[in-house]
């Protein structure tokens, strides 16, 4: 298969980030990446252009790192707790999902916090006191306080 040397203009998951030359299928750049101007083709005269990209992806990144050092101060005082419902025997009905804690921590730091960035390796399906490791940049991670308490049913409540 044929490949082209290309110039990314911004950042492409997967493939790098904006001012790299990379190479990739010709087909892919000519049908994509060319015409919806995400990327322009290696020549001698869009290589000059390579350092205002340069410029403005050190900008980026270190408007990124910036970013992510506040929200990671935030999410370091944050305490949550959660509850799950128990069946008899202590059994949970349900679990807590990195879906769940996504929403919640973006609630109470008022950010964006993508579900991938909170690092759990499995599903959360006891009570108990956790710290949940949350990658906010490559360079940056904080820690989230977490306490799951036993969800209080109707008959428990009245009696």
């Amino acid at each position: 298969m044929a490949t082209i040397d290309i110039i990314l203009r911004e950042k492409i998951e997967g493939l790098g980030a904006e001012a790299d030359v990379v190479g990739v299928r010709r087909g892919y750049a000519r049908n994509f990446l060319i015409p919806t101007g995400k990327a322009m083709e290696a020549t001698n005269a869009n290589k000059s252009q390579l350092e205002n990209l340069k410029r403005s992806r050190a900008q980026r990144e270190s408007k990124e790192l910036d970013e992510a050092q506040a929200i990671a101060a935030k999410v370091a005082k944050v305490r949550m707790k959660l509850s799950i419902s128990l069946g008899q025997g202590g059994k949970a009905f349900g679990s807590i999902t990195t879906q769940q804690l996504a929403e919640t921590l973006s609630d109470r730091v008022k950010s964006k916090i993508d579900r991938h960035q909170i690092v759990l390796d499995k599903a959360i399906k006891t009570t108990g006191k956790f710290e949940i490791p949350v990658k906010l940049h490559p360079e940056i991670s904080s820690k989230l306080r977490l306490e799951v308490i036993p969800e209080e049913t109707a008959e428990v409540a009245s009696a």
